[in-house]
Parts: C-alpha cells; sequence; structure tokens
C-alpha cells in the first residue's frame, strides 16, 4: 500500500503526525500488510540559515518575549510527551533542512527512509542537534546504517519545487494509496482508519 508523506525535518507538526503515522502502519504490518511510505520534501523556512541559529532566538522574534515564548514551547511539548516525545525547543538549532532532506532522499533509496527520517527529527527537537552539519548528518547516516548523498542538489530543488507547484502550502500532508490529502498532524486514529480503509477497499 503506496502512502505518499510530505514533510519538513525542523517541523514539529510533521514530527507528531509522523510518530502517530508510523505506529497506525506498525500495526498493520504486523498483519502482514506492506505498507510503503515515499517521502517528499518541503521547506517551512526555505530562507533559514545554513549555519542555523538558536531556535529560542526566531521564537522571541516571532512572539515578542520570553514568556510568550515558553508559553507557546511549554504547551507544545506537553503534547508532544502525550506522544511519547520529548521536545527540547530551548536546545533546538533553527536551520535550513536542505542537506536533511538530501539525506532522508538517499536513505529512502537505501530503504532506511523511515528510520532516517526519525532519527532527522529526534536529533532536531530532543538532542539539540544541528541538522545542517555536514558532520551531525554524516553521523546520523552511519548511525542508520546508510552510504551519505553525494550530489543529488539538483533533483533536490525539482523536487521541492515540483512538491510546491503540486499545491502544498502545509505539512505534514499525507496521501494514502492516492486518497485525499490529510493535511496536519492527525490522531493515530484518524491514520489507521484511512489504512484501514484502504486494505478493505483492496480486499
Amino acid at each position: 500500500m503506496p502512502v505518499d508523506f510530505t514533510l519538513d525535518l525542523t517541523c514539529v507538526h510533521s514530527y507528531l503526525g509522523f510518530t502517530r503515522f508510523e505506529r497506525a502502519a506498525a500495526t498493520l504490518r504486523e498483519r502482514g500488510v506492506a505498507v510503503q511510505v515515499r517521502f517528499h520534501p518541503f521547506q517551512v523556512s526555505p530562507d533559514a540559515p545554513v549555519e542555523g541559529e538558536p531556535l529560542r532566538d526566531v521564537h522571541e522574534r516571532f512572539f515578542g518575549s520570553r514568556w510568550k515564548v515558553a508559553e507557546a514551547t511549554g504547551s507544545m511539548a506537553e503534547v508532544g510527551a502525550k506522544d511519547g516525545l520529548e521536545f527540547n525547543f530551548d536546545r533546538a538549532v533553527h536551520v535550513n533542512t536542505f542537506r536533511a532532506h538530501r539525506l532522508a532522499a538517499a536513505a529512502a533509496e537505501q530503504g532506511a527512509g523511515e528510520a532516517a527520517v526519525e532519527r532527522l527529527f529526534r536529533a532536531y527537537l530532543t538532542d539539540g542537534a544541528n541538522i545542517g552539519d555536514p558532520d551531525v548528518l554524516a553521523a546520523i547516516a552511519a548511525e542508520v546504517g546508510v552510504t551519505p548523498p553525494v550530489g543529488g542538489d539538483d533533483d533536490l530543488r525539482a523536487e521541492l519545487a515540483r512538491v510546491r507547484a503540486g499545491g502544498v502550502h502545509a505539512v505534514p500532508q499525507v496521501r494514502v494509496a492516492g486518497g485525499p490529502p490529510m493535511v496536519g498532524a492527525q490522531t493515530e486514529q484518524d491514520y489507521a482508519e484511512a489504512l484501514e480503509q484502504q486494505v478493505t477497499a483492496r480486499r
């Protein structure tokens, strides 16, 4: 069963959606249903610096005060905790995700796309790692057992443009077997129902 998953690797909602989807998909896989996830890149902040900057600085500029930042990030951290995720916004590095997407694409070609995407999300939001740093990405590649990408910039730029031209303006976006787009972080139950509908339709 093909699933198209469009996301950005520094998007907290993408991380939530990915985590919930993976749990729903795991239930089907345990029953012998093949779920093939195809990732598509999206950049929420395409102008983010390649070298990175503290996310808290970005948040302070956006929200205007530290207490507003604390309120907003605290609420989101509570949401993540309910899904078993640890969000350390105060440690996160706001960075351009182009290089991270390139690694995710290379990992997908080597059969480890889901593992790489999960590790990239966790590196960014839990570990406070700079996922635009080549050394960090090389370490993640080694951890998930894939060869780091060589080249591929033009292909990635073309795919990013194609996704935008296709009408994607917010992530995550999930399409199960070509069905209607599920935009935003849905519940695990929502993803499970969408998958089950396609299982039933294919019998």
